[in-house]
This record gives structure tokens, sequence and C-alpha cells, in this order.
């Protein structure tokens, strides 16, 4: 039994979503997700988790999709809008997809698919079966959702979660967040990302609440929304905080009064997936009369951490352990240590994944011997809230919510003709909270917009260097290896 989709008969009559002005409710969700299982399903009584990948916009055919594959029994794989075929085409290769779903706007991109003997190729206006044989009985421990993660090495690795994974995670949040169905939350996170899948649209969806889609972001949209009265719970990355700080402050007084107006009936606002700015939470709260909600999570275990729905937000820190969700700190040799001290954030709990895809050693070397995920985030607790200090590596970057590795960035930057060799490094930044920055050993002439124009066919957007440096080699130690820390101060 898939427990969020079994809810929804709860709410049948209510108003789901909310997608370019059409309404939804749960009954719609149910039929159109029941729809697409029979499509992907065809003959077959079960997908038995096979894997269905799909690149389609926030939207309510996403939601509809997504249940969709969970109902005939398939993984979802949520593949991102915004990247380039390469990053695409790795995720469906790597989960071995046996059906990828294509929103219109995606066709071209993917079109290299369509002909495929590996995979069955569906446009979303493909999705038309009707028929009325039964769902298969999915059982909770299955497999439901695969999302790639940077992690500490070159390559993105996929992240399985089963539906008792989505569903402790779902859980946890709506009892810290006291979520209901009175909410109406606006949807503007990317859906490749425990962010905007679990903490925005399952939490609402599981509560009776709205989901509202905005497909793109824009702040002049975005506070023209707010204005409408309707939404009252709002989640997103420091950066969104920051673009809407900024647009804010351009606006006559009359606007400013009528958004600060909006903001103040909110119920909650929240900011994850980067370190929050004191200076921008501080700004915001003149703005809105909130203290942004700064929690931890992770795609391997969802939400871990979370500072007070009621009670004391403090600002820098993360706060305390979410319902169900055990967290130990423990120094390098694995043993924990004493309150105080800093040491790595290890997480127990059902809301913590299976494992990484077909990759048992990666999984092996994830969790200690007795069964916590060791995080790679290092914090301390300060009268019972935790605070993050950094990375155990320095080649993961948060820039602007998303966790990005530098060696995936160094390798492709090498391929190029041009380059000798290269470093990518994180540097501080207020609006990205990480900005990435690249530091070049040319072989030949290069233009720096030509170096990044070739990047961009390469790699998504958000991965490409802000900043570039050239050099005549890099530093390095007498290993030989580059110190990372030596390039972050030449930026």
């Amino acid at each position: 039994m898939i427990e969020l989709i079994e809810r929804a008969s709860q709410f049948l009559p209510r108003t789901a979503v909310v997608d370019q002005g059409k309404r939804f409710s749960y009954r719609d969700l149910l039929d159109r997700s029941e729809q697409i299982a029979h499509t992907l399903l065809g003959n077959k009584s079960d997908l038995q988790s096979q894997r269905v990948a799909f690149i389609i916009p926030p939207s309510f055919d996403y939601l509809a999709i997504q249940w969709g594959i969970w109902r005939a029994g398939g993984i979802a794989v949520p593949l991102c809008t915004s990247y380039p075929f390469p990053s695409l085409q790795y995720v469906i290769e790597d989960t071995q997809a046996s059906f990828l779903i294509v929103s219109p706007e995606f066709e071209d991109l993917l079109s290299p698919y369509r002909d495929s003997q590996s995979l069955a190729y569906l446009s979303t206006n493909d999705l038309e079966n009707n028929s009325s044989s039964s769902l298969p009985d999915v059982n909770p421990d299955r497999g439901a959702m695969i999302l790639y993660t940077s992690g500490t090495t070159s390559l993105p690795k996929g992240v399985l979660s089963t539906h008792s994974t989505i569903t402790a995670q779902i859980k946890s949040l709506v009892e810290a967040w006291h979520w209901s169905e009175n909410d109406h939350i606006l949807s503007i996170l990317p859906l490749h990302h425990v962010h905007g899948i679990i903490n925005v649209n399952s939490c609402a969806l599981w509560s009776g609440a709205t989901v509202q889609f905005l497909p793109n972001f824009d702040a002049a949209r975005v506070f023209e929304i707010f204005c409408e009265g309707e939404v009252n719970v709002f989640m997103a990355v420091p950066t969104i905080y920051f673009k809407l700080i900024a647009y804010y402050e351009t606006l006559p007084e009359s606007k400013q009064d009528e958004i600060r107006n909006a903001l103040k009936k909110f119920r909650f606002m929240v900011s994850g997936s980067a370190a929050l700015p004191v200076s921008v939470m501080e700004k915001w709260k003149s703005i809105s009369g909130h203290t942004l909600l700064e929690r931890y999570g992770m795609t391997e275990i969802g939400m871990a951490i979370s500072n007070p729905y009621e009670g004391e937000r403090r600002p820098g820190h993360i706060g305390q352990p979410l319902p169900g969700v055990s967290i130990r700190l423990c120094d390098e040799n694995g043993q924990e240590v004493p309150v105080g001290q800093a040491g790595e954030i290890q997480v127990k709990g059902e809301n913590v994944f299976s494992e990484y895809w077909e990759k048992p050693e990666a999984t092996a070397k994830a969790f200690t011997a007795d069964g916590w995920f060791k995080t790679g985030d290092i914090a301390l607790v300060e009268d019972g809230y935790f605070r993050i200090l950094g990375r155990d590596s320095v080649d993961i970057i948060k820039s602007g919510g998303y966790k990005i590795s530098a060696l995936e960035i160094e390798e492709k930057i090498r391929t190029h003709e041009a380059v000798k060799d290269c470093g990518v490094v994180g540097i501080p930044d207020e609006e990205w909270g990480e900005k990435v920055v690249a530091a070049i050993v040319p072989n030949q002439e290069i233009e720096i917009q030509a170096l990044k124009t070739w990047l961009k066919t390469e790699l998504p957007s958000y991965k490409i260097p802000k900043e570039f440096l050239f050099l005549e080699e890099l530093p390095r130690n007498a290993l030989g290896k580059v110190t990372k820390n030596e390039l972050k101060k030449l930026f």
C-alpha cells in the first residue's frame, strides 16, 4: 500500500493542485495517475520495480506521472528539466530505465531515444489508457524513487528510497511543521530533489493541502501570487530569498506595503539546501515579519534536523533532530564526541535511503558497521542546537541549494582541447552560499566566453563556474595533490 496515495481518497473534492490558473482536485489526481499507471502496465499486472525516467515541468502532469509510476509498481526517476543531454543520458542509462516519459518541450532534446531498442519512449500525449483492470498491491518496502546526488565522487550516484522511506520523511515533517488541509504552498523548487518533491509537494498532498505551481522562478510573479492571498506556506533556497529581496527593494513604497501585508498573513516560511546568510534572514524578517525556519537534510536522508516550528529559530543553526530521526556526532574513528565538540553528523531512522543504485561498495562505505549513515558534514551542538561547521571534503560545493561535485566539473573542463589542467572550488558568496569558480591551466589561447559557451552544452547551468582564473600551474602539496584551500585564496 502506498500510504501517500491511499490518503488522497480522504480529500477527493478538495483542490490538490493549481497549475497555470487551472484547479485540479484530489479526485482528478487519482483518476489521471490511474490512467497513466494502466498505460505503463499495458498487458502486465505489475512493473516489478522497473525504472521509469520522466522529464516534465513542475505541473499537475508531473504529480500525476509520479503517482502513476508508483501505482504501476515502478520506480520513479525524475529528470532535471535544465540538464543538457549528456547529463540526462547518464541518469537514464545508469538506472537502466525501461520507460522514458517526455513532455513536448523536451522531445527535441531527447529525440535520440525515440527509436531506442532498450526503453519505451512515451510522449505525455500517449498516456491515455482507460483500462478498468486492477492495479498491483505495492509493498511499502519496494523501491519508489531514484534521485541523483554528487556525493564525493566525480559521477553522481543514484539514491534509492523505498515507499516506507518516503512515508517516514513525510510524516516527520508533517508532525514537526504542523501541516494541515488548510495549507496552500507555492511550489517553485526543482522537482528532482527532495526539497521540492518531499518537503513541498508530498507533505502538502499527504495533508490534503493545495500545491500551486510556478514552473519558472520570476520574482515579480512570486510576489503577485503572494498578494492574491491564498498561499500561506513558502519554502525556498537562500538564493531565491536573496533575489526576492533584491526585487522588492526596486519597488515603490505602495507596492512594498502591499507585499508586507500579504507576507505577514503566512503561517510559516522555510529556507534550506544551503546555509542561510544571517544578513538575508534579518532582511527577510524586516520585510515579512517571519524568521525563516532553517533545517538540514540531504538526498540520502530527506530532512533530519530542523529549527523548531514553535520556539526560538536560531540564526546560523539548523536546530534539533526531527521526530523519528536519531542523530549522533562522531570523530574520525567513529567514536561519539563529548557535547560541545565538533564531529561528523551521523543519522539513523526510517528516513534513511536503502542504497546507492547498483553501487554496493559506495553504499557500504556510506554506513558505519552499526548502521549509521555518515553524512560527511561536521557540526557541533550549542545549547541544544546543531550548528554546521562545514564538510569533511573540500570537493563538495553547496551553491544555490545544489550540492555539486567539484571533481565532476574538473573532469568535464579537462576534456576541452585548450585546457591542460584545472581546479574547481567553492568560495563564499552572499547570493549563492558558495560560488563555483575554476582555475585553468591552458595549453593554448582560449577566451572565457568561448569556454562558458562550450560548457553550456556539457553541464547544467548551476554547475558552470561563475569566475575563471588562468594560472601557469595549480598549487599542489608534496604528494602532487591540488591544495584546494590555497586555490581558494587565489580568488
